[in-house]
């Protein structure tokens, strides 16, 4: 349904420019609701990429601050939830360079050669195949204990939904290296789930 999909595309970009308006004005009352409405995704992503939920609620007011700072740079061409982790991720990054040398960047792994192909986007992906015959509290567990790196993707593109050109934004990287990511990051995760709680 072609038409379905261009209107539903229509009032997404008008809300998206909606926002920008709204944010380019420091309009509390849209920040307000935008906290409400993005509220729960955002921790979520920050514990997840901290994996400390006390780092993840300072990195969550800082993240918010700088949205009414900077608002008037989101330009509302790009979905507002993809700006609002980019400022997010940019934040964790910072704090990770001055607590050590490297960065999440800085942990891409080298050998790119079997970037992961979505066949089917309708299909079930290999997470939610695994989500279903495990339980979730062991699948918790186990992102928890593969690296951050895979562990963002992961949380990006199966719990936040975002599309791989949105997380290439995101994580400011090109789409091979968000495909071996995703595809690397599934390989870890089913090797922790096989392997049991720590």
């Amino acid at each position: 349904m072609p038409g379905a999909t261009l209107f539903f595309s229509t009032l997404m970009s008008d809300e998206a420019r909606s926002i920008a308006r709204g944010l380019e004005k420091r309009d509390p009352h849209l920040l307000d609701r935008l906290i409400e409405r993005y509220q729960y995704r955002l921790f979520r992503y920050l514990v997840y990429v901290t994996g400390n939920r006390e780092r993840a609620e300072d990195f969550f007011q800082e993240t918010w601050i700088r949205v009414l700072e900077r608002g008037h740079q989101y330009d509302g061409k790009s979905k507002f939830e993809a700006w609002l982790f980019a400022i997010a991720r940019h934040l964790v990054i910072d704090w990770q360079r001055s607590k050590k040398p490297q960065s999440l960047d800085t942990l891409t792994d080298p050998d790119q050669e079997h970037p992961l192909q979505l066949a089917n986007e309708d299909d079930p992906s290999p997470l939610h195949q695994v989500l279903s015959q495990e339980q979730e509290e062991n699948v918790q567990a186990s992102l928890e204990r593969i690296p951050a790196i895979y562990r963002e993707v992961l949380v990006l593109r199966f719990q936040e939904e975002l599309q791989i050109e949105e997380m290439a934004g995101v994580l400011s990287v090109p789409l091979s290296t968000v495909k071996s990511r995703l595809y690397r990051g599934l390989q870890a995760l089913r090797e922790a789930l096989r392997r049991g709680p720590a």
